[in-house]
């Protein structure tokens, strides 16, 4: 008589399954960078490309994605959480997102890439450069490993721009944002809001409808703490000289360097920065 099947005879242990190699692309310009960085060095041909997609980006981001599948000749994977932004909020309460509960981050990016790699061997290319400190995300599953050829390879900021202008560009969103992102990011600075007012008005306006008060208490639930987005373009000129006074402060009034002259800070979304 023949031994009844056992399905889990049939798993193939971890150590005998290929490992697999992974990049992840944000649509900024480090792992930008990094993809074209390790594909000039003939490094990339085990290279799986991947792209968390919140369906909430930026025009210029999904433009820019394009450019990169281009040049990088291999498709970008599109990972979804399968639903769109208001069926999770709904999930949540309708408690928009914020620094201390980035429940967008955990549902919409994280869940779908370790639905992605499973339970396979992994190798996860990060984009973290030679000049920065910073954190982001790092797998607790014992099959994820993470590399840093930039600060292996002492890559700095100036570098990252090189590449990209040698090759694809920078994105186009950097001359008035400072990272790659939904379009109501909520680590945005009050001048990013007014630079997403002026460059896309209609996302502006669609992420004030997420705004509300609670009629009772009157308690404001916004993406600015304690400030409508209404409010933020009512402090235009404020906003404005501040933001002035800061590019004086570094020393430039280049985009590259007021604009993202604190680029290497790790609040904002963790795959995001990558």
């Amino acid at each position: 008589m023949m031994p009844a099947e056992n399905s889990d005879s049939d798993a193939i242990p971890i150590d005998l399954k290929p490992t697999r190699h992974i990049l992840g692309l944000s649509g900024g310009k480090d792992s930008a960078a990094l993809a074209i960085y390790l594909k000039d060095q003939g490094r990339d041909e085990q290279i799986e490309y991947f792209f968390c997609d919140t369906g909430a980006e930026l025009p210029e981001v999904y433009e820019y994605l394009d450019r990169l599948e281009d040049y990088l000749d291999r498709p970008i994977a599109r990972l979804s959480s399968g639903r769109d932004f208001d069926h999770h909020l709904k999930r949540f309460n309708n408690f928009l997102p914020a620094p201390h509960a980035r429940w967008c981050t955990r549902v919409m990016k994280l869940e779908p890439l370790e639905a992605y790699v499973g339970g396979d061997p992994c190798v996860s290319y990060i984009g973290f450069r030679a000049d920065e400190n910073r954190g982001g995300y790092i797998s607790h599953k014992p099959n994820i490993k993470a590399e840093y050829p930039f600060i292996e390879d002492g890559i700095v900021r100036a570098d990252v721009f090189r590449i990209l202008e040698d090759t694809v560009g920078v994105p186009e969103y950097y001359k008035w944002r400072s990272r790659s992102g939904c379009y109501f990011c909520f680590f945005q600075r009050r001048e990013e809001w007014l630079g997403l007012a002026d460059n896309h008005p209609e996302l502006f306006e669609r992420a004030k409808q997420y705004e509300q008060v609670d009629p009772q208490t009157q308690k404001r639930f916004t993406w600015v703490q304690g400030t409508t987005l209404d409010e933020v373009l009512a402090q235009r000129d404020h906003i404005e000289r501040a933001a002035n006074a800061n590019k004086a402060k570094v020393g430039s009034s280049s985009w590259q360097n007021a604009l993202l002259a604190d680029d290497a800070d790790d609040r904002a979304c963790l795959i995001c920065t990558l």
